[in-house]
């Protein structure tokens, strides 16, 4: 590995099984507890966010109900229509809930375990390069960050995702060692799952894993290329393999695709969850701006990302969720891309900050400029490579703390991120005070000593070593332990305190409330369908409160034109759905929830239930 210095040094090659095998013997036990705290972080109180997301919860709860409905991602087990992603992440979920069975905790169980798996990848994959403290500090700080405390703790597939890039990036370094295929192609296929977790979203890592291989893989030009390829051939498979079930299966025998406008999952892929989210269009609204412009989302709406711009990362929307360490991330890729300018080519410090500095790099402009749908809890995707760089940066300007411009760069990162951390402390001025005021002043003060320099003495440089850590991690780790002891539900969830986390358990965008009654007189039915009603969150509220299957009309935005009304009206006629539940939103155009809503009402009698207006469709 290359050490960082104001005059770049040769590089220094290590052999990583052999820094592994000369690893001191507390670092088992460090990684261990770094797990084990993770675990105890993620875990705490998880039942207290009852189903979390429940359109997802739901979906997992049709999984183990029926075979089909699980393979495909139904919302519902009579398998009408899907929900608007792939299934990977319902995949895991349902198995997760169909040998423990089907429970609050287990619904969101698989996602923590997922939080501890990518936390400890993380430091595996930083440790072959850096070393095993780098790894510790890493592993930390992904796990403390905000928005990983909180979509480790949540049931939407981001917690899937987030495992598979990290996987992806351990096959990219890996192979980079020894010029591998085997590695690269390992790589393609965790980011094909990826696709099949939550699309294209899966696919912003793949320049920078491609660049930093071309780059400095110890092999031929042409090897490279080829193994590349290679490795792109693992990608369309692992991921079109799903694609082509679906396209090939018989649609008649099979659930509508969500989001689709064509019931087309490779549709779905490229229009409302691909293209769409980037430039806005295909049912996508937007934060405001960007490539695509605004959509009825508004500029200042903070759930759906606000402004788009270079500063959308840093903004109300996203800021407090991953930017804590988002500066000093920036300052030590650029320092460590300089100070490794004349490295050999297959340098691995240079090659390291190339996988994770692209995968920051790439992601954050298309988060900023994107004009679709966003929202914060996207961010977790930046998380792991802004715990990467800072930990493999800030190693490296440390060894080179004996030269003044390793010296000035790492006190750039810590000032900065006091600095920083005092603005973010400060949008929730009532929680902490005092927290924002120690974090600027330790700051300062540490950087002013990392600059200056202190005495060869073991004792200081440790304690200087131990008040740097510190520094960086504070102001992200209080932010992040406050975000666990806070409920969630919703479809839009915020990390943070109560008072500004509006995705909390006080109910968040996209969350329905089922009437209990109501759930009570769907428990008792014995049809296919307990219900039909007019959305999908209306749909998933009323399963999970009866355990049984309910068509939610439309679909998530209310646009699927599934059921039709020729649909429906057949399912009531062969009497397999035996209520409607009116309050859910009407569908736009192409949509069926009007049409059936109106026939409805129209040809059968309302009944109040509880506090909602409930028509029975059988005898």
């Amino acid at each position: 590995m290359t050490v960082l210095s104001a005059r770049p040094p040769a590089p220094q090659t290590r052999d990583p099984r052999h820094h592994k095998d000369k690893a001191p013997p507390w670092v088992r036990p460090a990684a261990l507890g770094l797990l084990v705290l993770t675990a105890v972080l993620y875990f705490w109180d998880l039942a207290a966010s009852d189903y979390g997301n429940s359109f997802y919860a739901a979906a997992v709860q049709s999984g183990t109900q029926n075979l089909e409905a699980w393979l495909f991602g139904s919302l519902d087990p009579g398998n009408v229509l899907t929900v608007d992603k792939p299934p990977a992440a319902l995949w895991v979920g349902t198995a997760f809930a169909r040998i423990f069975g089907f429970s609050s905790f287990t619904v969101l169980a698989p996602q923590a375990l997922m939080g501890v798996a990518s936390v400890g990848l993380l430091y595996l994959t930083v440790r072959r390069v850096s070393g095993p403290v780098p790894g510790l500090l890493a592993g930390a700080v992904l796990a403390l960050t905000p928005v990983a405390a909180l979509m480790f703790r949540f049931n939407n597939p981001d917690a899937l995702l987030v495992l598979l890039l990290i996987a992806a990036a351990y096959g990219t370094v890996r192979a980079i060692e020894k010029a591998s295929p085997k590695w690269l192609v390992f790589a393609g296929v965790a980011i094909g799952f990826g696709f099949l977790t939550k699309m294209m979203q899966a696919f912003l890592v793949l320049p920078a894993f491609a660049v930093a291989y071309l780059v400095a893989a110890p092999t031929s030009l042409g090897k490279r290329l080829l193994h590349l390829l290679s490795a792109g051939v693992a990608v369309v498979v692992s991921a079109g393999w799903f694609v082509a079930l679906v396209e090939l299966w018989p649609t008649a025998s099979r659930p509508y695709i969500g989001g689709s406008t064509g019931d087309s999952l490779l549709e779905l892929a490229l229009g409302y969850n691909g293209l769409g989210r980037i430039f806005g269009g295909e049912g996508n609204g937007g934060g405001g701006g960007g490539f695509g412009g605004g959509g009825p989302g508004g500029s200042g709406n903070t759930m759906f990302g606000g402004a788009s711009g270079l500063d959308r990362m840093f903004g109300a929307s996203f800021g407090t969720e991953v930017s804590w360490l988002l500066p000093a991330a920036l300052i030590g890729l650029a320092a460590g891309l300089w100070f490794t300018r004349r490295a050999a080519r297959t340098d691995r410090t240079r090659a390291a900050l190339l996988v994770w500095g692209g995968w920051l790099l790439v992601t954050g402009l298309v988060f900023s400029f994107m004009g679709g749908t966003i929202h914060p809890y996207y961010s977790v995707q930046l998380a792991p490579a802004i715990a990467a760089v800072v930990a493999i940066a800030g190693h490296a300007l440390w060894r080179g703390r004996a030269h003044l411009a390793p010296r000035v760069m790492l006190g750039a990162m810590i000032a900065v991120t006091a600095v920083w951390d005092f603005i973010l402390l400060d949008r929730t001025p009532d929680w902490f005070p005092a927290l924002r005021w120690v974090i600027v002043a330790l700051g300062l003060v540490v950087a002013t000593f990392v600059v200056v320099g202190l005495p060869r003495i073991r004792t200081l440089i440790t304690g200087l070593a131990v008040a740097t850590a510190l520094t960086l991690g504070l102001g992200t780790a209080a932010y992040g332990v406050e975000t666990v002891a806070v409920p969630h539900s919703g479809s839009i969830p915020t990390s943070g305190p109560a008072s500004s986390a509006s995705g909390g358990m006080m109910g968040g965008p996209g969350m329905e409330q089922s009437d209990s009654a109501v759930g009570q007189l769907l428990a008792r039915t014995t049809t296919t369908w307990a219900a039909a009603t007019g959305s999908s969150q209306s749909a998933a509220s009323l399963e999970l409160a009866s355990g049984k299957g309910v068509i939610g009309i439309g679909g998530w935005s209310g646009t699927d034109p599934a059921p039709t009304l020729q649909e429906f009206r057949q399912y009531v006629a062969a009497g397999e759905v035996s209520y409607y539940v009116d309050g859910g939103r009407g569908g736009g155009p192409g949509g069926g929830s009007d049409e059936i809503a109106e026939w409805v009402a129209a040809n059968f009698t309302a009944t109040a239930v509880g506090s909602q207006t409930v028509y029975r469709l059988v005898p």
